[in-house]
């Protein structure tokens, strides 16, 4: 799985460099978006997306997991994603509605440094 995180003052920002969020790597994600939130005690993320082309309910599930965990710990989560494929599914399951997604990076920058 190759992933880069890079931290920008107080946002982390987790940049998943594979081209399919789904079953072979979600269970992986799901452990580092665990980490990330409960023993490194960030409170703002960044799930770039930029470079995933399909993601399948497992990948979604992976972003539920990171939503309800940044949630519970009082933080703030944003997804970005430029890709329309992934857009559309996360319109059509209404995870839009729970979700906060951005088209890019530095829209999703701006959001969580206000």
């Amino acid at each position: 799985m190759n992933i880069e995180k890079t931290t920008l003052q107080d946002i982390l920002i987790f940049a998943l460099n594979e081209k399919r969020l789904d079953a072979n790597i979600s269970g992986l994600i799901k452990g580092e978006f665990t980490d990330i939130v409960k023993n490194q005690g960030i409170k703002k993320l960044i799930i770039d997306l930029t470079n995933v082309e399909n993601c399948d309910s497992s990948g979604l599930s992976s972003l539920l997991v990171a939503n309800r965990l940044i949630n519970s710990a009082g933080g703030e989560l944003r997804i970005v994603t430029p890709s329309q494929k992934i857009l559309t599914l996360i319109k059509i399951t209404q995870l839009d509605k729970v979700l906060r997604i951005c088209g890019d990076l530095s829209s999703a920058k701006e959001e969580l440094q206000d």
